[in-house]
């Protein structure tokens, strides 16, 4: 090989074998890498750059790919592997180098300062590692020495770019701190010596933001420069300066987003809470907003409206208990309140026509448990003030949990329809809350706007303002004990009077009713006002969940005094059975409310009802099976052998069969153990002759009862390693056209690590194979399939420590993982998992943190990946939000969000309103 001057780091850099690492070599592979058409090539490329990276041989060819003659990406190339050796291989360089290094690298920074931006980024994060090493003892004022040397009038590069430069260059160093891998004495060091040199740096912000002179690019680059430092736990007073000059900045829209997320970072700073005369002063710049939040309300302009929530929520959400006990400013902190109040009631339909109102929810959990905590005096008080409040929070929580008009929902996607499922269902969960600090006044209150609503003959009402009275109703009574309730009896007079023309109305009106259901049992002679409505709807296939589950519920509760109503009861149910209306799953909801009904009748009526209704099920039995006997479960169990022995390549014969052992075990449970080995058996056999996704819904029952008793474990784990050899086999075959099966298995993987890990220990089991089909899964079309292997990596990560093959495998294919998870934010799955990508990030962070900073980076260097509308300051970023987000999963969900509209090109546009 070429003989070259010797670089820092040669000396003692471990004796791995030279793979001809040149930088000819390099770039050929660079090449093929970015050009070669075929993924075979790229893979082996990218391979074997990576072992280039980290060889004592890139301390070589890193500075020549620097060469100014270099196109960009094998620049960045070069700067990355530079980092790599810094960051990774720091003891292999010799003190005595440190200063040449150093110096290297400061030359390097200031050539592509008027350069490549991507380029000057990796340089930029190179030096800071080099930084973090070396302090606080041999580079005693780091960042003090970086704007010195910036400053330095003797450079050739302009102004504007030695200013850029910098802030690149003080931008990273905090990020690089936050994923470094210095050992935690070392840590507390850093930090500290950081925290001193927050001095040098926070004035020259000051200054690039206030004075009139500077860029907009500069001043954006001061607005992220600052994000990054505050995350270091700066004192919000000593921000104090930059955070009103940030809020300056929200006037000026190339601005806007960074100056959001700046002041987010500083407010929401766990330590913020200490420095309540700075969050005192904050309060009026905040309320300074409201002006420009109307105004981008009736411009509809999302992304200023949203951007103003986050920092009102984030002020309120962080400190309400700081704040309100500041009692003599009680009323700018009310002022606040109604600011975030007219967030949540921002117009339009969620996620349609705004995101924003979603985002507030949590504040009006946190305010409300600030309140009940304190002392009985300071509560009453704030109770007098808030009490109106929360009344006014219901009412605009009630007008968003609307429906839009039926054309107007006609055009809305599946993936809108379901988020405002959602929504509502978060909206229900806080009016239910809100009822601790309103009491039965609220369920007052929405009677008399009911009651009002039903009565007036003024002018028609709307069915969404009647379904949306009910909701609240429904949210409240299905958690709270309503029993003493004096409205109840008035809902329950009002219900038959609803004019339902609505699916939705009428979805409502039913589980109202069954939310009363015990209601009813104390008050049985209002039963016969609202049972006709849910024998009705029995009819109606698309009130098929609600209508059941409401007889189920009234016929548990109230089975005492539905003697009178037996008949009619008996009857309709046998009709819609008979005709097919509901599916297997509501039928069997169906037949356990007829079984609650039953067992409170005379043992004649009990029989005679009992044989119209099973009589065409033992019909359809006996030609099956040549006889019957039904006395224990396990003489049905012989019967049901009989039967697959006849009909085991049936696929709906085994969907029965496993149905009924699904039932059975959920019921038994522990009483079940006697049968255990004789189904394990039968579900082998049934699996190994046709796969089907309810044997794998059943193993995962077993699995879930049974698996952590040593005597059923025997069994439990050959029928888990016979199903999974099976399915396996399956995905060789081709697993597209059974992504049932593949959602099932992967929801059993799941359960397995959850309830018994050690099945993951078997030699027997092909870790990486189930693996490797679970990263497949990931790409699947299906929603419910993609969640299901999403869930699988959820519950593997964590088992990284302790199953050593897991362990194993994450080791040797987590990047593979990383990449599929990627491109599926990059534009790849519906936007709509996102959340669950987002999971799977927040446990590779948690549990494989050294693996996953040293895969993120490398997977997200190809030019164009994971889309093509990305560049690679967005990506730096992406990567250094994900590392640094270790606590919050929430965050890292918005995180997930942003960067998959930025890879779709939708963000800042209308199809924002996704989330």
């Amino acid at each position: 090989m070429e003989r070259r001057e010797e670089q820092p780091g040669t000396a003692g850099a471990g004796a791995a074998p030279a793979l001809d690492f040149t930088v000819e070599n390099v770039e050929k592979a660079l090449h093929q890498l970015y050009y070669d058409p075929n993924i075979e090539n790229k893979n082996l490329a990218q391979k074997w750059l990576m072992q280039a990276q980290v060889s004592p041989q890139a301390w070589h060819f890193s500075w020549q790919l620097l060469q100014p003659d270099k196109v960009p990406e094998i620049q960045y190339f070069g700067a990355s592997a530079l980092h790599i050796k810094i960051s990774r291989y720091w003891s292999d360089i010799p003190t005595d180098q440190y200063e040449s290094l150093k110096a290297q690298l400061f030359t390097q920074i200031t050539h592509f300062a008027s350069g490549s931006k991507i380029v000057l980024t990796r340089l930029c994060v190179a030096l800071a590692s080099l930084a973090l090493s070396m302090m606080p003892d041999a580079w005693p004022c780091a960042v003090a020495d970086m704007v010195r040397l910036f400053q330095a009038e003797d450079s050739p590069v302009d102004g504007q770019g030695r200013c850029l430069a910098l802030l690149e260059l003080l931008t990273v160093l905090p990020e690089e701190f936050q994923t470094s891998r210095l050992p935690q004495y070392r840590k507390g060091l850093v930090r500290a010596s950081l925290a001193v040199e927050c001095g040098a740096v926070f004035p020259l912000l000051e200054q690039l933001l206030q004075q009139p002179s500077s860029p907009s690019c500069v001043r954006q680059k001061v607005l992220k420069c600052f994000s990054s430092w505050v995350q270091l736990e700066v004192p919000l007073q000593d921000c104090e300066a930059l955070i009103q000059a940030a809020f300056a900045a929200l006037q000026d829209s190339e601005l806007f987003d960074s100056s959001v997320e700046a002041i987010v970072n500083a407010i929401s700073q766990p330590d913020a809470q200490r420095y309540v005369n700075t969050l005192l002063k904050l309060i009026p710049l905040v309320l300074g907003l409201q002006d420009q939040l109307r105004q981008a309300v009736q411009n509809g302009d999302m992304e200023t409206s949203h951007g103003i929530c986050r920092i009102a929520v984030a002020l309120g959400e962080n400190h309400s208990r700081a704040l309100l006990d500041q009692v003599e400013h009680w009323q700018s902190f009310l002022a606040l309140v109604n600011m975030i109040m007219f967030c949540t009631g921002i117009p339009g339909h969620y996620p349609v026509n705004e995101t924003t109102s979603s985002l507030t929810l949590t504040f009006w959990y946190t305010l409300q448990d600030d309140i009940l905590s304190f002392e009985a005096e300071k509560q009453a008080v704030y109770q007098q003030v808030y009490r109106p409040v929360y009344f006014q929070l219901v009412d605009v929580l009630l007008h968003k949990a609307q429906f839009p008009s039926d054309e107007e929902y006609g055009f809305w996607s599946s993936d809108e329809k379901e988020q405002f499922r959602i929504y509502r269902v978060d909206i229900s969960d806080t009016l239910m809350y809100v009822y601790e600090m309103l009491g039965a006044e609220l369920l007052s209150n929405l009677y008399d706007k009911l009651g009002r609503l039903l009565t007036s003959s003024e002018e028609p009402y709307s069915w969404q303002h009647t379904e949306a009275l009910l909701y609240g109703f429904q949210s409240i009574a299905e958690t709270i004990d309503v029993n003493y309730s004096d409205v109840v009896p008035g809902l329950i007079g009002l219900i038959p009077r609803i004019s339902i023309s609505n699916v939705q109305l009428a979805d409502t009106v039913m589980f109202t009713i069954g939310a009363l259901s015990e209601w009813l049992a104390d008050h049985p002679v209002m039963i016969n006002s609202v049972l006709p409505l849910v024998l009705h709807a029995l009819g109606n296939p698309e009130l098929s969940v609600s209508s059941v589950s409401t007889l189920k519920k009234i016929c548990r509760e109230c089975k005492y005094d539905l003697p009178p109503y037996a008949a009619n009861i008996v009857a309709v149910s046998q009709d819609v059975l008979m005709k097919q209306i509901h599916k297997t799953s509501q039928c069997m909801w169906l037949m356990q409310a007829l079984g609650f009904l039953l067992s409170a009748l005379q043992v004649e009526e009990i029989l005679k009802n009992l044989h119209s209704l099973i009589s065409p099920y033992i019909q359809q039995l006996e030609k099956l099976a040549e006889e019957i006997v039904v006395v224990v479960l396990q003489q049905v169990f012989q019967l049901i052998q009989k039967v697959l022995s006849k009909w085991l390549n049936d696929a709906q014969v085994v969907e029965a069969v496993c149905a009924i052992f699904e039932k059975s075990v959920k019921t038994l449970l522990d009483d079940f153990a006697p049968m255990v080995p004789q189904l394990c058996e039968m579900l082998g056999r049934m699996y190994s002759t046709i796969p089907q996704a309810s044997a794998l819904d059943l193993t995962r029952q077993l699995v879930h009862i049974f698996a952590h008793e040593p005597a059923h474990f025997p069994p439990i784990e050959a029928l888990f390693l016979l199903v999974t050899s099976v399915t396996l086999t399956l995905f060789q075959q081709g697993p597209r056209d059974h992504p049932d099966i593949v959602d099932s298995f992967m929801q059993l993987l799941a359960q397995a690590l959850k309830r018994k890990p050690d099945l993951f220990l078997c030699e027997r089991l092909d870790v990486k194979a189930v693996f490797q089909c679970a990263v497949l899964a990931l790409k699947f079309p299906e929603a419910p399939t993609v969640k299901a292997s999403c869930g699988f990596f959820t519950e593997l990560l964590p088992r990284c420590g302790e199953v050593e093959p897991v362990g194993k495998v994450v080791q040797e294919d987590g990047r593979m993982l990383l990449v599929a998870v990627l491109e599926a934010i990059g534009g790849q799955a519906s936007r709509s998992l996102m959340d669950c990508f987002a999971d799977i990030l927040f446990a590779l962070n948690k549990h494989c943190f050294r693996l996953l900073s040293m895969w993120i980076k490398e997977a997200l260097q190809p030019p164009g990946f994971p889309s093509a509308r990305l560049s690679p300051e967005q990506k730096d970023t992406f990567s250094q939000q994900i590392l640094r987000e270790r606590v919050n999963k929430r965050r890292v969900k918005e995180m997930v969000k942003e960067f998959t509209l930025l890879c779709r090109g939708l963000h800042g546009t209308d199809y924002t309103a996704d989330y």
